[in-house]
Formats: structure tokens, C-alpha cells, sequence
């Protein structure tokens, strides 16, 4: 695949060479006038009741903040440099349940995590150990307060882009790196694209890789067993710890012996995506495309719970909340995993579809999306988008949106404890089930076509506000406000 993408970018570099050799020489518009900076801010907040990282159950709730930068610098007439640098700041009540057994309830001793990297893996030993009565309390429901219930995903990338002198080859190559707790990337890639019947038609062609890697983090019962063995209760973080079986008694019987770690913690992606745009009218315009997309290594999330079906249930925590343990009632028992979700190592994803936009008068516009998806792994999926731009004056748009969304489940996706311990394949997290999700948009834009006021030597050239709500069919809703400011220098 490396190969093919390498080959193919030469051979588009070539041909791209050639073209500019017998450009002409007139005089030709820069590609980009002055430089630009974009000022971005985004909120997203979610509620649900099918935790992953519960095995299909538990609490939801997640917060995410995101601050970005984006600036876009002509370097001459023909070639622009953009700057893309942002945040994503998130407190998640599901991924804090990795190690349930904090500060809040399991020590008992009312201490704090202290934001050490051990306290993801569950080794620190003073600040998780279990009071006096060898009690500890946890629940999917409620978020634990251990350092995994936050995290922050910073990101950089670099795109250029060169114009050839008639402007109908536009030639792109581009580079990201981004990096959290447990994750982080490398990617790059190329672009090339070429403009027919005077600009009219426009067909191109996208290429990008992704070199991931991850740092695992294991749910800590499981994380303790690899580092100890079958004598893990006894050892380590679980030392004085009382585990229950189903009927609330204490047992020594717990043993997780289907886990282990991964031997690969790379997760590499390709793409390739095939682009058409044409305008066929003054009114109407439209785009199909059709994408490529194949992955390749660690692509489970270590620390999602899988409970099976044919095992015991063992617990930790108050023995009276284990008869509600699937229901918010619970608030003081956690279920201890017997495996981590397992999917294949490859996979396979070819979306495809098209956008048709309509000026219907001066007052309204109408954009439209539809998307084919289907994978490998069983799912096939569609989207559909409209959106209704209000010209209110020349400068303000009021822009109403929605978004339907269905998709089937993937083929090695099953509800809390309803996996067996004789599959080969096994997943609980509810985005890969099946689901249908409708989401409503309402967007008012300001565009200053003189970009005044000035501050300092930047002028305001627009200002876009948006929100949406988010609502899915296995009970999972959020809401997601944006903000951008955008100044071009002066």
C-alpha cells in the first residue's frame, strides 16, 4: 500500500512538472490575497447509558472543550502554508471507570489520585487501598475520580498547497502529529487536483497515512492479573481487598485468565479518496466522491470491559446494590471484567456519495449530502444532510440544519453479557451497534465584507455561532455550541 501511494504521488509530481513548464507567463490574481487567522471554539457535552468501558453499561456523561487556532499564510502568488494548531480538553465519567476503585470509594481514606501516570494502570498502592474493612465501593454509574476521568489531545498540522500559473492544477501536501495519555499519531499525505471547461469541472485525488501508536491502558483488575498472576488478589493494588460473587459472598474464585496484553500497539491507516465536482449552472452545483480506506494493527480499545455470559459474575463493593447493578439505582458496586474487547487487526471501509447545492433566490440556498458506508466488519451505514441558508441581509446568514444517520450493527457486536467465552471476536462498545440518530442545527454567520473593525492591523472578515442537538436510538443525546472568528491581516 506504502508503495502504491508512494508511486502514485511521483507519478502526479511528474505530470504536475510538466504542466508548469509550458504555463504562461501573464500576470495571474494571488491564490491568496493577505494572510488569514481563525479563532475556534467548540463545546460538546453528552449524556448516555451504555458505557464501553462498563461493558455496555454505565454512565455516559462526557464533557469536551476545544480551542483551536488556524492560519493561513500566502507564501507568494501561487503557494499558501496553513497552520492548523487546537486542544481537546475532556472529562469523561465512563473512561474514569478504567480504575472505579478511587479515592471516592475504594480507599476509603478520602485521598487523592495526584495525577500520577500509575494512577491510569492502578499501581499506586497508597492512594487505592481499601479501608480498614476491606471494602471498597465503585459503580458504572457515577464517575470515579481517578486520573483517566480527564485527558487532553493536543494536535499540530501543516498543509501546503501550490497553484499552478493558469490555476488549473492545485498540488497539496500536508502533515499532522497529535498526541494524548495513551495515543498518539503521525500522519502526512498529498493532494493533487485538476480543473477542466474553464474551471467548470474539477476531479481529484487524495492520499493520507496515519501512523499510530498506542500506550495500553487496561481495566485495573485485569491489569493487576497480568502483573501478578492467579495470585493477583493477594498482591499489589488488590491486597485486603474482599471480592464478592453473585449472591454477595466472599470469594477467592475470581480468576480473568482469558486476558492478555497486546503484543502489537500499532494502529496504521491508509486512504485514498476520489474526487468530482462540477457546476452545471449559475443555480446548481454538485460533488461525488468515493473513499478508500484500510487499517491495520491494534484497532480494539484495551480498556473496554467484556462480560460474558458463561462465566461467574464477581463484584467489589456493597453486596445489597448487585440485584440493580445494570440500573442508575446502583451506587455502590463495580463488576470486576473478564476479558477486554477483541476485534480484528485489519479493516476495510469504502464510503461513498454526493453533494448537490442550490441557489434557489437571492434569500435561500439549499445544500444537500448523502453517504454509502460499508465495511469489513459488517456495518453498512447512511447519511443524509440538508441545510438552508437565510440570506437576512448581505452580511448576516441564518443557517437551519439536520442530519439523519443510520447504520447496522458490526458483526461482533453484542449487548452486556450477552458475548460467550468461545468467540473469537468480541465487542460491547454501542458505536459499532446498530442505532439511527437525528441531529438539528441552527447556524447564524456575520460576514464584514470590508473585514472592519480593525484590531490592531487584523480586520474581522466574518464571525460564525452554531448549535446542535444530538439524539441516538439507544438513548445516548448531546449538544455541541461552536464559535469562529475569523481576521485577515491588513
Amino acid at each position: 500500500m506504502k508503495r502504491i501511494l508512494f508511486l502514485l504521488t511521483l507519478m502526479l509530481l511528474v505530470h504536475f512538472g510538466k504542466a508548469q513548464s509550458t504555463s504562461p507567463n501573464a500576470y495571474q490574481k494571488r491564490v491568496l490575497e493577505t494572510p488569514e487567522i481563525e479563532l475556534l471554539m467548540s463545546y460538546y457535552q453528552q449524556d448516555g447509558d451504555h458505557s464501553a468501558v462498563g461493558g455496555g453499561i454505565g454512565d455516559e456523561s462526557l464533557d469536551d472543550v476545544t480551542p483551536t487556532i488556524v492560519i493561513t499564510l500566502p507564501l507568494n502568488d501561487n503557494d499558501v502554508l496553513t497552520i492548523d494548531a487546537g486542544l481537546s480538553a475532556y472529562t469523561s465519567a465512563s473512561s474514569s471507570n478504567i480504575n472505579p476503585f478511587n479515592s471516592t470509594g475504594a480507599s476509603g481514606r478520602g485521598g487523592d489520585d495526584e495525577e500520577d501516570e500509575d494512577d491510569y494502570e492502578g499501581d499506586d498502592e497508597d492512594d487505592f487501598r481499601p479501608g480498614t474493612s476491606g471494602a471498597a465501593v465503585g459503580t458504572p454509574w457515577l464517575a470515579s475520580s481517578g486520573a483517566s476521568k480527564s485527558d487532553v489531545l493536543a494536535s499540530v498540522s501543516l498543509a501546503y498547497s501550490h497553484s499552478s500559473d493558469d490555476r488549473n492544477w492545485i498540488l497539496g501536501l500536508h502533515g499532522s502529529v497529535s498526541k494524548e495519555y495513551d495515543y498518539h499519531s503521525l500522519g502526512f499525505g498529498g493532494s493533487v487536483a485538476r480543473l477542466f471547461a474553464e474551471k467548470n469541472t474539477e476531479l481529484s485525488l487524495k492520499t493520507q497515512v496515519y501512523l499510530d501508536a498506542w500506550k495500553p491502558i487496561y481495566p485495573t483488575e485485569l491489569h493487576e492479573y497480568s502483573q501478578y498472576g492467579s495470585n493477583f488478589l493477594n498482591s499489589g493494588y488488590f491486597e485486603g481487598m474482599t471480592v464478592l460473587n453473585e449472591q454477595g459472598n466472599p470469594t477467592t474464585a475470581y480468576l480473568p485468565n482469558l486476558f492478555s496484553e497486546w503484543d502489537s500497539k500499532k494502529r496504521n491507516s491508509y486512504s485514498a479518496s476520489l474526487g468530482l465536482s462540477q457546476i452545471f449552472s449559475r443555480r446548481l452545483q454538485a460533488s461525488f466522491f468515493v473513499d478508500l480506506i484500510y487499517q491495520k494493527g491494534l484497532l480494539s480499545t484495551p480498556y473496554h470491559r467484556i462480560y460474558f455470559a458463561d462465566r461467574p459474575n464477581y463484584y467489589i463493593g456493597n453486596a445489597s446494590d448487585i440485584p440493580v447493578y445494570t440500573s442508575r439505582e446502583n451506587t455502590g458496586v463495580f463488576r470486576l471484567a473478564d476479558e477486554v474487547e477483541r476485534l480484528p487487526d485489519t479493516r476495510l471501509k469504502i464510503p461513498f456519495g454526493a453533494r448537490i447545492n442550490y441557489y434557489l433566490s437571492q434569500t435561500f440556498k439549499l445544500r444537500t449530502y448523502y453517504r454509502y458506508y460499508t465495511d469489513d466488519w459488517g456495518i453498512t451505514a447512511h447519511t443524509g444532510s440538508v441545510e438552508l441558508p437565510v440570506s437576512l441581509s448581505p452580511s448576516f446568514t441564518l443557517t437551519p440544519t439536520y442530519r439523519y444517520y443510520e447504520q447496522t450493527a458490526a458483526s461482533y457486536f453484542a449487548p452486556f453479557e450477552t458475548h460467550v467465552s468461545t468467540e473469537q471476536y468480541y465487542t460491547s462498545d454501542y458505536d459499532l451497534a446498530d442505532f439511527q440518530s437525528n441531529q438539528y442545527g441552527i447556524g447564524l454567520s456575520y460576514t464584514n465584507i470590508f473585514s472592519k473593525p480593525k484590531l490592531f492591523n487584523l480586520g474581522l472578515k466574518n464571525v460564525n455561532l452554531r448549535f446542535s442537538h444530538y439524539d441516538r436510538s439507544d438513548g445516548l443525546k448531546a449538544n455541541i455550541v461552536s464559535f469562529g472568528l475569523k481576521y485577515v491581516f491588513e
